[in-house]
């Protein structure tokens, strides 16, 4: 058994050297490796001599290409889920670059850990969406927890039509205020808003009398559309952009 594998360790380090490819470009070697992104490109890295070791790096595009595609990182969250990311791997970023310093007794090593970082970072691509969806709603949480607002998450009623309806939060009645229902939306869009109004038609004849919704709408990427402002609205539904979430603190402590 250990013969197998050590064949078949031997065929995959023959494989790993017979298709890496190295290219001359001035003062830095492109080395093309074996892998491949998300767009079945090789992975392509570069190094140069440096401090008498060397510096290994993607020349910015694995963040760029993330951008590019739509998946920006400049959200605390995002950062954070990059920085994350990177440390597992000894990886740190120079402006958008990844990079890492090696010697000659661990390039190969280095070398390893910088493609399998550039590999990880690109799969947050594939993470982005349900990613910020979830930390949206996570940092909405927060903001609730910390004003000791009194709610229940994830809570389902059953329209007039007689189909389950989904909300994030549910603020039970006060002395002060009615039941408030809390519907986040991570992507306000035509379709993610015409989701949440009609939800809130088909439930709000079943709902206590004076029952509220509001849509936090999550603007940290993009501004809101005053389309979507004025679609909420027209179906009673408050709509609140995550940045402007204080002026309803009040309305949802009470």
């Amino acid at each position: 058994m250990i013969q197998e594998i050590q064949s078949l360790l031997d065929a995959y380090h023959a494989w790993l050297r017979d298709k890496t490819a190295l290219r001359q470009i001035d003062q830095w070697v492109e080395i093309t490796t074996p892998y491949l992104d998300r767009h079945n490109d090789y992975v392509q890295i570069y190094a140069k001599r440096a401090n008498g070791g060397f510096i290994l790096t993607d020349d910015g595009y694995t963040i760029e290409d993330l951008e590019q595609s739509g998946c920006k990182l400049k959200s605390r969250k995002r950062q954070e889920l990059l920085k994350m990311t990177l440390n597992g791997f000894g990886v740190q970023t120079d402006g958008k670059a990844l990079q890492v310093h090696a010697s000659s007794d661990n390039f190969a090593l280095r070398k390893h850990n910088l493609v399998q970082a550039m590999l990880a970072v690109n799969d947050m691509f594939y993470l982005a969406v349900p990613m910020v969806a979830s930390l949206f709603f996570e940092d909405v949480v927060a903001w609730l927890d910390v004003h000791d607002v009194r709610y229940t998450p994830k809570v389902t009623f059953t329209g007039k039509t007689g189909y389950d309806h989904h909300f994030d939060f549910v603020i039970p009645k006060s002395r002060q205020q009615p039941e408030r229902i809390v519907q986040t939306i991570n992507r306000p869009n035509r379709d993610t808003v015409q989701a949440v109004v009609l939800s809130w038609v088909d439930t709000k004849e079943v709902r206590s009398p004076g029952s509220r919704a509001y849509a936090l709408l999550n603007d940290s990427e993009q501004a809101v559309s005053p389309a979507v402002v004025d679609a909420l609205r027209s179906y009673d539904v408050r709509p609140v952009p995550w940045s402007q979430r204080e002026g309803v603190r009040q309305e949802l402590t009470a």
